[in-house]
């Protein structure tokens, strides 16, 4: 880590004189594992072909390892065969007529190197990708998984400084999408190669990214590491993309109230929050108030600052499970470690971590910042899971 390993200074790219990618600014490091997060449409596979030379840019410069291989204002373009990297595709893209060995060899005959170095070199892409065993067999005789470990095998037989992953998992089941995550976070750790990944799915882009950039419109709207992009979305744009799947959000939407002498406070129709932090500047502002539902207590009995919720669902997925509720009128989803006893119907009475939530502005979109220190938020992540139990207090 350290070294500059990518980097892209006001990108502009057009299709058919549309754009598609507008001001990319980004710096990739060296041994970093980089995800390109976004909804379809986004930019986000372009930007990947763009970094691969696949695709010009109409503006901007980029950089590979302090070395410039598109400029366009000069129209410098560096062939994709000169960048040292390789690109893994969604479909594979394995040659059906070749066996495996074939396949991932292809580069590396290429390049004229002799066939005891070819040989070895295979059999070690092979070996890291645990399948050497399938070197004599042709594509058509392969599940998805190994096709994908193939491919995977191809790319990295080259030993380039960079690896391109454009949506690799997304025609894999969910068992073999879960073993190739794995197999992706060895191999990076293994390898100690740059990675850029494409996905619209939360879920890979939090466990496997030490960093994620997030894309709309054709513009990277927050890049940060996976937790805090999890614990602080900047906009609430961000906030619900990243609950869509599986990392549900809830949102309230809520007025800043109070003054200096009686405190501020934001005003909800699950409670009224005291906000140590703000300001006589957000008062009377509409806000949007984001809860993650690991971030809300159930309770038996009534405490202070609790709301009663009645359970709509409940929705076990193994180690937890999430309650559907309805509580001031709005509907919220809370998590729960194990299977807690409630059915439908029954009434609790629902907390909320205070610390743990977020405020947006509700007509910009914008995160309010109502913290007091960095430190604080880092020492309460080791307590994030302790409290998210179905507990009954008597």
């Amino acid at each position: 880590m350290g070294a500059t390993a990518i980097e892209l200074r006001d990108i502009q790219v057009s299709l058919d004189r549309k754009p598609i990618l507008q001001d990319i600014n980004l710096t990739i490091e060296r041994g970093d594992f980089m995800t390109f997060l976004g909804p379809s449409g986004c930019g986000k596979t372009t930007l990947l072909r763009t970094i691969a030379g696949l695709q010009k840019v109409e503006e901007g410069t980029i950089a590979i390892s302090g070395k410039e291989v598109a400029n366009g204002a000069t129209d410098f373009h560096l062939e994709p065969s000169k960048r040292r990297l390789s690109l893994v595709f969604q479909s594979y893209a394995l040659w059906p007529h070749m066996t495996v060995y074939d396949n991932v060899a292809f580069g590396l005959q290429v390049r004229k190197m002799p066939k005891p170095d070819i040989r070895k070199s295979v059999y070690a892409a092979l070996d890291k990708m645990r399948i050497p065993e399938l070197a004599d067999r042709y594509p058509s005789e392969l599940s998805g998984g190994q096709q994908q470990r193939v491919a995977i095998a191809r790319a990295i037989v080259t030993e380039p400084d960079i690896l391109l992953l454009d949506e690799p998992l997304s025609n894999l089941d969910a068992k073999l999408r879960v073993e190739m995550r794995a197999e992706l976070k060895r191999i990076h750790q293994e390898l100690n190669t740059t990675i850029i990944y494409v996905t619209h799915d939360q879920h890979e882009a939090m466990t496997l990214s030490t960093k994620v950039a997030v894309f709309f419109g054709g513009r990277i709207v927050q890049l940060d590491r996976p937790r805090e992009l999890y614990k602080h979305p900047r906009t609430l744009q961000v906030a619900q993309f990243i609950g869509n799947t599986g990392l549900h959000m809830n949102a309230v939407d809520g007025r800043m109230i109070g003054d200096s002498s009686s405190g501020y406070r934001l005003q909800t129709p699950l409670a009224v929050v005291p906000l140590e932090h703000a300001s006589s500047v957000h008062v009377g502002r509409e806000v949007v108030m984001t809860v993650r539902p690991e971030d809300i207590k159930l309770l038996v009995n009534r405490i202070p600052g609790s709301t009663a919720a009645t359970v709509e669902a409940i929705f076990p997925s193994g180690a937890d499970t999430h309650i559907q509720l309805q509580a001031g009128g709005a509907s919220m989803m809370a998590r729960v470690m194990g299977e807690p006893d409630c059915e439908p119907g029954n009434l609790l009475f629902m907390h909320v971590d205070t610390e743990q939530i977020n405020l947006y502005d509700k007509q910009t979109g914008v995160r309010i910042e109502h913290r007091h220190t960095r430190q604080q938020d880092e020492r309460a992540k080791e307590n994030d899971h302790n409290e998210n139990r179905l507990s009954y207090s008597r």
